[in-house]
């Protein structure tokens, strides 16, 4: 391998390297989109479980959550429904409140 050929080769890999943050950066949002997705969920069903004996479902949903993220969520019971609302981390505001995900349980009336 001549000189030449050993620069452009690091020219290139220099080139690729912000391109494979980037795409790095891009996978660990879907993850963290993803685990928000199911926080949310979980955190609806056992609002919904607290209602349903008879609790306060919003702090029931609340202690569901992770301690980063209930600042991060937003929990509406209206008609036997809980909704949980949550903004997944990220490294911009915008980015975060664009891809907020909910989860929602219900509870039957007896």
């Amino acid at each position: 391998m001549t000189s030449n050929e050993r620069g452009q080769a690091l020219v290139e890999l220099l080139g690729a390297v912000p391109a494979l943050l980037a795409l790095g950066l891009v996978v660990m949002q879907a993850l963290a989109v993803g685990y928000s997705s199911v926080l949310a969920g979980t955190a609806a069903e056992a609002g919904a479980l607290a209602l349903a004996g008879g609790r306060d479902a919003r702090a029931g949903a609340r202690e569901a959550l992770p301690g980063w993220s209930r600042a991060r969520a937003r929990v509406d019971v209206r008609d036997g429904r809980v909704r949980v609302a949550l903004r997944p981390p990220a490294l911009l505001k915008v980015v975060s409140q664009r891809l907020e995900v909910t989860g929602e349980a219900a509870v039957k009336a007896p």
